[in-house]
């Protein structure tokens, strides 16, 4: 039995790395389209922000010269660059995609809008939105968090390459202790960077319940979609 019929998938850009310093690992890129497929076999509506970190992150642009608003519009092209990779992916393998824009970026991908969303969703295609807010000063995470918001996803699934949150950074910490389920309020007073404190409280205010896991462990997806118990819940109860 499906648990989540509509989700927001945010993934992350250096993700897409793989074991390279830049760019895009096409062996991971078609991994997560397989697994974004086998979901929409069963009947979810799938839409997706990316992050742009493996090719340009806006903030590292400004330790080097840019200025921010510049710096982040590049992260912005970055996040496009990304979606359309992962929209020709999925269509490789006979998976409809669209990509939409936060800034009006015809004819390489239609603008986005609720509505266009909503209506692409509920004809069983995966909406990919890139560009971010469309607004500099503010993440990919916040992204994810405000088009979940939007389209009335009934969970925001944050894929990344850790199991879920944790006490502490697992890969630097080996006594840290994983959380299986933690309220907004906990994770906020504890201090745990699981997004941006925007995309935090956005998801807190408007009740969107957050699951962090590891995208990268095939199969994890479906399994969520299913009810397994995979990865760390926060939510407010």
């Amino acid at each position: 039995m499906i648990k989540y019929k509509r989700i927001l998938l945010k993934l992350s850009g250096e993700a897409l790395m793989g074991a390279n310093k830049y760019g895009i690992d096409t062996n991971i890129l078609n991994e997560y389209a397989s697994q974004i497929k086998e979901i929409t076999e069963i009947g979810v509506e799938v839409s997706i922000v990316i992050g742009g970190g493996n090719i340009f992150r806006g903030l590292s642009g400004v330790g080097k010269g840019f200025d921010r608003v510049k710096g982040d519009s590049m992260g912005m092209l970055a996040t496009v660059i990304n979606s359309i990779a992962l929209q020709s992916s999925l269509e490789n393998i006979d998976v409809k995609a669209r990509v939409l824009t936060s800034v009006n970026m015809e004819p390489l991908a239609e603008f986005y809008s609720k509505q266009n969303a909503d209506l692409l969703l509920k004809q069983s295609e995966v909406v990919i939105i890139a560009g971010g807010t469309g607004n500099p000063f503010f993440t990919t995470d916040t992204a994810s968090a405000l088009r979940a918001v939007e389209i009335k996803a009934d969970i925001l699934l944050k894929g990344t390459r850790v199991d879920g949150v944790y006490t502490a950074d697992p890969e630097k910490d080996k006594s840290a202790k994983k959380f299986d389920f933690i309220t907004f309020e906990e994770a906020y007073k504890k201090g745990l960077h699981i997004m941006d404190l925007t995309a935090f409280t956005l998801c807190q205010e408007n009740n969107m319940p957050v699951l962090v896991f590891n995208m990268n462990e095939n199969g994890n997806l479906k399994k969520i979609i299913l009810g397994k118990k995979i990865g760390s819940l926060v939510s407010n109860k």
